[in-house]
């Protein structure tokens, strides 16, 4: 009796001894997890930001006047010159003005030269006395309404010139053709835009940012812009010059920040994305007491774009439900984690 109280005694402590030194020994030959600690980075320091490269000289072309395409000479992807000839209008109806602007020219030149003889004539005549002052004074004034009259007709006939040039569209300046959206047949109408060029050899990227960064942008610090080239690495870029607008969105509260590219950059065109890391000032501890810190993740240590693992107590506990993907840079985590805890590296 007495050695079947002592077993009931006894073997719960064995069982369980021998059951921690079983798990012990499973943790022991358990192969080790690489780990990677995630990080704040407070509230100052870098931004980013999502931007479009843009051309800074860029151009609808629409046409003056109305009237049919008759001719397109460029298509999308063509580098013009400037001057180049790019859409013809039908201008049948401005050259038959102009000739008859023309006309009108010569005729006034032809009263104009009868005015002037007579003018002579009367000067002689008036000067052996054979005619009357106030006769005089009539061919001086013919004379100088047929001169004036002259004038007129030449201005107008080229300002008839000048409408008929409306007719025949060309380059502003030399640059690439982006679109064209006319097709020959097409009505051309005032403000109708044509065709859009760009000049290649001056762009910028421009992006977004809140006012709260613009206030702390660092106007001596480095702006650093990437973009992803097709089939290689994304490329970086560092720029000094950049300008932030003075007016700010009132839908959005952003302000607008553009920094121009240098002309030997490759492979950019209007329209592409590309992704600014700004330099921030740490400002007065109140505003940095007021800007949330984040939290970085590696990307390594990223299961999925909404579930990244924590390591907690050598256990996968559940997971971060707060991951968001900002390639290529570190996942930012806007909740949960905190930056003394360790994430399983996959």
């Amino acid at each position: 009796m007495q050695f079947a109280k002592m077993f009931r005694v006894v073997l719960p402590g064995l069982l369980a001894a021998a059951c921690s030194v079983s798990v012990m020994a499973a943790e022991a030959a358990a192969p080790a997890l690489k780990t990677v600690q995630a990080r704040s980075t407070g509230a100052a320091g870098q931004a980013q930001a999502d931007a479009v490269v843009e051309a800074v000289r860029q151009t609808q072309i629409s046409a003056q006047v109305a009237g049919a395409i008759t001719e397109i000479l460029v298509r999308p992807g063509d580098s013009v010159k400037a001057g180049q000839v790019l859409v013809r209008l039908d201008a049948r109806a401005a050259q038959q003005q102009a000739n008859a602007s023309q006309a009108q020219v010569e005729a006034a030149n032809a009263s104009l030269a009868v005015a002037e003889k007579d003018w002579q004539r009367s000067q002689q005549l008036a000067a052996q006395h054979f005619i009357s002052a106030a006769q005089l004074d009539k061919a001086r004034a013919q004379y100088l309404a047929a001169a004036a009259e002259t004038r007129a007709q030449i201005a107008a006939a080229g300002a008839v010139r000048t409408q008929s040039g409306f007719y025949t569209l060309t380059a502003p300046y030399s640059g690439v053709v982006s679109d064209v959206p006319a097709m020959p047949g097409d009505m051309a109408m005032p403000g109708k835009p044509l065709l859009t060029m760009y000049e290649p050899g001056a762009l910028r990227v421009t992006a977004m940012i809140p006012e709260q960064q613009a206030a702390r942008l660092r106007k001596d610090g480095a702006l650093q812009v990437s973009w992803q080239q097709s089939g290689v690495q994304p490329a970086t870029l560092n720029l000094t010059q950049f300008t932030v607008l003075p007016a700010a969105d009132p839908a959005s509260h952003s302000i607008q920040l553009r920094a121009a590219l240098p002309n030997t950059v490759q492979g950019l065109r209007p329209g592409m994305f590309a992704r600014l890391s700004l330099s921030l000032d740490n400002g007065n501890a109140q505003n940095a007491q007021s800007t949330p810190a984040r939290i970085l993740v590696p990307r390594s240590a990223v299961l999925a774009v909404q579930s990244c693992w924590l390591l907690a107590q050598r256990r996968l506990a559940s997971p971060v439900t707060s991951c968001c993907l900002q390639r290529p840079h570190p996942h930012q985590v806007v909740s949960v984690l905190q930056p003394v805890q360790h994430l399983l590296e996959l």
